[in-house]
């Protein structure tokens, strides 16, 4: 679930955006960990985050990236016997609708929905059993800039990138027609997502003519935007973190607690 709802996490302005204008996007991501201190001097040594709390209570924190609020960090894996990951959450004109989607198509309902004011989320499950969230409501204050502070995008890594875009795109309503809604296009064996014209998300699930791979355990990879990808892999090193693959343009690195995550080059964005 969200650890804390996004349209209170910044100063209140006069561009109020909700979820019925931009729907089926990425709009928020949040962590679950096990340790809210390490996790926090963790980040802010690598992307240099600053924190502040959050509503939800004592286990909950906002990252700061220049004081826009970028990512959520609920420190409640062990106690609510949670896995330690990175979730992205997608905005949705409807909760309840958007679950029961998820459930007609064969996806699962973890948590939710739940009421947070002035909003509602929801943690689900593809029929693969990749995990994320579901948000309607209020969006995070000055949404544009949050876009840019935001990660650079989310890859859902799955068996079969053509079967997942339908299944989400009927969940979150993708390439209907309607305003505000995502674009799909099909890119170098890729599914591609765009909103507003920014690449948002990507699927994929290896070479176009190459069979579905039962070894692939679904999940969404979020992408996090960075000057030197380098020197962020020696310093996740440094502090705790480990390096899973390393190129000049990106590198997936696992936190100290072990929630998996990329950097990408800004360049490359």
């Amino acid at each position: 679930m969200n650890v804390d709802t996004p349209p209170g996490s910044g100063p209140r302005t006069r561009d109020v955006v909700s979820t019925h204008s931009v729907f089926g996007a990425p709009c928020w991501v949040s962590l679950t960990s096990r340790d809210l201190e390490a996790t926090q001097e963790f980040y802010s040594a690598l992307l240099g985050w600053r924190w502040r709390g959050a509503k939800l209570g004592e286990h909950f924190r906002i990252a700061l990236a220049n004081g826009v609020p970028v990512a959520g960090i609920a420190a409640v894996a062990a106690m609510w016997q949670m896995a330690v990951a990175w979730t992205p959450y997608f905005a949705v004109p409807d909760a309840d609708e958007a679950v029961a989607r998820a459930r007609e198509r064969g996806g699962t309902a973890a948590v939710g929905p739940l009421s947070f004011p002035p909003g509602r989320a929801a943690l689900l499950a593809d029929r693969d059993g990749a995990t994320f969230g579901i948000w309607q409501g209020e969006l995070v204050s000055n949404w544009e800039t949050w876009r840019r502070a935001a990660p650079t995008f989310i890859r859902l890594h799955t068996r079969n990138a053509f079967d997942a875009a339908i299944f989400y795109g009927e969940i979150l309503g993708w390439a209907s027609q309607t305003p505000g809604c995502c674009e799909v296009q099909y890119e170098g064996g890729e599914v591609v997502l765009r909103s507003r014209g920014d690449v948002v998300a990507r699927i994929d699930s290896g070479a176009l003519e190459a069979a579905p791979d039962p070894s692939v355990r679904p999940h969404w990879q979020i992408h996090f935007a960075v000057s030197d990808v380098a020197g962020c892999a020696r310093t996740a090193e440094k502090h705790g973190g480990s390096v899973l693959s390393e190129n000049a343009e990106e590198a997936i690195l696992r936190d100290p607690d072990g929630a998996q995550f990329t950097v990408t080059s800004a360049s490359h964005r």
